[in-house]
């Protein structure tokens, strides 16, 4: 049948064709933020359990009259409208009577199971979505301006959601099911997908996507929303580019990688630039970047490719800065070996509340990773490795913030000795419970990276920036 119209297609009363992918749930929208995309869904009530039988139905008509293999090579919009196309003759040849409504959400919901993540697909299609949380085919929950919501999208059955899991991860060579029930994965814009099955969750398939934005964001985007004051942007401009070695130090959903895409925009793309990840996410501009990603062992439990071996092995790729997702074991001992021997400016992120406690935390990974190190050798290393620590934060209104940008100066005995050039304070909270602060620096007038930005061509920019910053602390503090 595929290709072909059958007569009774002419007595299909037309209806209008919704554009692909459209947003689901407008009235989600977080009022602090852009309002969701203008095409809403043509209804917002919740699925019945009859619109599930009746849509299960269709599908079966329509898996039955369609020739998949033919179907994959048609290009999404055509792919589409074949499909609108049959749908509606099953239709009308079956007499199902709905509403327009009803018809046109049966369509889209049709369309993105074939073609997509099935009710996944108009949450993905929301840029002002950070966060997509599935828990169980019941409830999805998504996070809009900081704060989470909970949304109308359910699925079918457990069955139809551990489907499209199979279906995300397979994309990237990877797979979950009873044996494997945990995966770490990413969608191919590169947004971060972590699946947990049966019987490890127990209410049914546990799904997180953490999105990327389809527009990149950039540091002077980061100062418009607050995110950094100007000078300290500035001050970030000058540390990517004079190829400090800078640790991205948050919790979860801070803004790390976020952060972490912005500074990187300020590598030279004459520099050879090697980023290691769990799950590939990094966003850089560079046209001389090698990407490489992590892999899990096979059924037989062989064949696991860890972090720290592609940390060891992209030092014999000849780079000049290494970049690491994320830090979160042994692997910090061997970066940090790659900073100190010749690869300035490399990168990574880690998970800490504190500038301090990140550098404790690259204390215990390495300590933890089997190292018989005395504790002040880990610590002349990171001080000799680690050049900048910049904090990121989610505050309790939802809001990002850099809080800290902190220089490390040393070692004092056994303990390592940091400045802070740049820090967040938080002075009150308005009526609608935002959080009120500033960014101010701690007058710091030349950083221990001053004679590394005088032999890049950067101290005038950087004492400049140094300076305004100055001065916009005089001027708030008089007001």
């Amino acid at each position: 049948m595929f290709g072909k119209r059958s007569s009774l297609s002419a007595q299909v009363a037309p209806v209008a064709r919704a554009a692909p992918a459209a947003p689901a749930a407008a009235s989600f929208a977080s009022p602090q933020r852009a309002p969701a995309p203008p095409t809403p869904k043509a209804s917002e009530a919740p699925r019945t359990d009859d619109y599930y039988v009746t849509k299960g139905m269709i599908f079966g008509a329509l898996i039955e009259a369609i020739d998949l293999s033919q179907l994959s090579r048609l290009d999404p919009d055509s792919a589409r409208e074949e499909i609108r196309d049959i749908v509606n003759e099953i239709i009308s040849l079956k007499n199902y009577v709905m509403s327009i409504a009803e018809h046109e959400d049966l369509l889209d919901d049709i369309c993105n199971d074939v073609l997509g993540f099935g009710p996944l697909e108009p949450l993905l299609a929301r840029d002002d979505i950070a966060d997509i949380m599935v828990n169980g085919c019941n409830k999805t929950y998504i996070e809009v301006g900081g704060k989470i919501q909970l949304t109308n999208v359910r699925f079918k059955d457990n069955a139809q959601l551990m489907n499209i899991c199979q279906r995300i991860v397979s994309q990237v060579g990877r797979r979950v099911d009873e044996a494997s029930p945990i995966c770490d994965a990413r969608l191919l814009d590169g947004s971060r997908v972590n699946v947990i099955a049966p019987p490890l969750a127990i209410d049914g398939p546990t799904l997180t996507i953490r999105k990327f934005r389809k527009d990149k964001l950039t540091l002077d985007q980061l100062v418009k929303y607050g995110s950094i004051s100007p000078e300290g942007a500035e001050i970030l401009k000058v540390i990517g580019r004079v190829r400090c070695n800078v640790v991205i130090s948050g919790g979860t959903g801070s803004g790390k990688t976020t952060l972490l895409n912005c500074l990187t925009n300020y590598i030279d793309d004459d520099e050879r630039v090697i980023t290691c990840e769990d799950a590939a996410e990094l966003q850089l501009q560079q046209p001389h970047v090698v990407r490489l990603e992590t892999r899990p062992p096979s059924l037989e439990g062989t064949g696991a490719i860890s972090m720290r071996d592609l940390v060891k092995n992209c030092l014999r790729m000849r780079p000049e800065r290494i970049i690491v997702g994320e830090v979160r074991g042994p692997e910090a001992f061997d970066l940090l070996q790659a900073m100190n021997t010749g690869h300035d400016g490399s990168m990574g992120t880690l998970h800490a509340n504190s500038p301090r406690e990140a550098l404790s935390r690259v204390e215990s990974m390495i300590t933890m990773g089997g190292f018989s190190l005395p504790a002040r050798t880990i610590r002349e290393m990171l001080v000799s490795s680690i050049d900048v620590i910049v904090q990121a934060a989610r505050l309790r209104d939802g809001s990002r913030r850099i809080t800290h940008i902190t220089e490390v100066t040393g070692l004092e005995g056994d303990v390592i000795t940091t400045q802070d050039l740049f820090i967040y304070d938080i002075v009150g909270e308005d009526a609608q419970g935002k959080l009120i602060g500033r960014h101010r620096s701690t007058g710091i007038g030349r950083p221990r990276f001053w004679d590394r930005a005088r032999y890049y061509g950067e101290e005038k920019r950087l004492a400049a920036a140094l300076d305004a910053a100055e001065f916009s602390d005089r001027a708030a503090a008089e007001i």
